[in-house]
């Protein structure tokens, strides 16, 4: 059994002060602090925080890959080893996010993944799977190969509900509706809406179909217009649509952070990455498949100037939101934990510090720079 002391404590929607953590793999008790001297707690592991703040770890359920691994990759030690690095970002689980890539390839990452979940990696914990593509639209690819683009099948789908937690669609692609449906009425798995030339009218046939998420908002998706709102016009005007959205200042200009906070609401908006292999490596080009990306001063592009995914660390996502909107710290810590679990239909077991709950743990200091890091229980990460 541990205990994290001498620090503030995030407990829902408040900072605990004079409090201690006890953990096993579950979260067992917050006590007042003085009761640490008591024999019924000798037998704690206790670790000093120095004052800094105890969060629940983060969840990034929009990752495809870091310092050069990739969730495509089928090595299993691939993802082991994306999974310890990511840590030290404060990242406690994740959902492997795939590519749109020939389906045998797909699949091959897929199986991997499934190997892996809930498994202890020594790192983020992997939940599941986000399958982003290949029901896109081909006309809004993004960095995403439009050749693999595939109609929606979920005779497809059947053999992986047991480990996708999430799918990107474009809703108004032929047969979306339907598979939307019935995605929605048969399985658990979110479905999000992104890489997408819907009207206004079609996505919303979309989020009454079951859409219930909006893929890197604002970025592959038809923009707001006063006389066609278009994708971005239809999620801020519907109340039980999430949306993700990529805090590099890069993706969406910080300008936005406050209108999407005043439209969505706290609990609406779920901080992501959309991190990719090449992140966290030098400056320089790097192969992604059978295609090249540049890596410079932050940003991935590909040649034409497309950007492919980013370089962002979640930890400084929350960084970059807080600093250009009115965020508590414990409102910005609930948009890549609490929400994102919310999202997922984890929230009974993981996103905040709840008696009960996974012992899924970041201690952040003032800059959100994590200091140590606990995944189930156990300490993956130390500064």
């Amino acid at each position: 059994m541990n205990c994290l002391y001498n620090g503030s404590i995030l407990y829902k929607d408040q900072i605990l002060e004079g409090k201690a953590l006890v953990f096993d793999a579950k979260i067992r008790e917050i006590i007042d602090q003085h009761q640490l001297s008591n024999d019924a707690y000798a037998h704690l592991n206790k670790i000093d925080v120095e004052g800094n703040l105890i969060s629940p770890g983060l969840m990034d359920i929009h990752f495809h890959g870091y310092q050069g691994y990739d969730v495509m990759s089928s090595d299993p030690q691939e993802l082991i080893s994306l999974a310890q690095k990511i840590t030290k970002n404060g990242v406690t689980s994740l959902l492997a996010t795939t590519n749109t890539a020939p389906l045998p390839s797909i699949e091959s990452a897929l199986n991997t993944i499934r190997k892996l979940k809930n498994k202890n990696t020594e790192g983020a914990e992997i939940l599941g799977a986000h399958l982003e593509g290949p029901f896109l639209s081909p006309l809004v690819p993004g960095a995403q190969d439009p050749k693999f683009i595939v109609p929606p099948s979920f005779e497809w789908l059947k053999s992986y509900t047991d480990m996708v937690y999430m799918i990107t669609i474009a809703p108004e692609v032929p047969g979306a509706l339907s598979f939307i449906q019935q995605v929605c009425s048969k399985t658990n798995i979110t479905v999000s809406m992104g890489h997408t030339n819907a009207t206004y009218e079609e996505a919303l046939l979309g989020i009454e179909a079951g859409v219930s998420h909006a893929t890197h908002f604002f970025n592959a998706m038809t923009s707001l217009h006063h006389r066609k709102p278009g994708v971005v016009g239809a999620v801020l005007t519907s109340d039980n649509v999430k949306c993700e959205l990529i805090a590099d200042t890069i993706h969406v200009h910080p300008g936005l952070y406050p209108l999407l906070l005043k439209t969505k609401g706290i609990e609406n908006l779920v901080l992501v990455t959309d991190c990719v292999p090449p992140a966290g490596l030098p400056d320089g080009k790097y192969q992604k498949g059978d295609r090249w990306i540049e890596t410079k001063d932050g940003q991935i592009r590909l040649p034409d100037g497309t950007l492919s995914g980013s370089s962002l660390l979640l930890n400084q996502g929350l960084k970059n939101f807080q600093k250009h909107t009115n965020c508590s710290i414990p409102e910005v810590i609930q948009m890549a934990s609490l929400n994102p679990a919310k999202t997922i239909g984890l929230d009974n077991k993981k996103g905040s510090l709840e008696i009960g709950k996974d012992a899924d743990i970041a201690v952040f200091d003032i800059n959100f720079n994590a200091i140590l890091t606990v995944v189930n229980g156990n300490l993956v990460y130390k500064k």
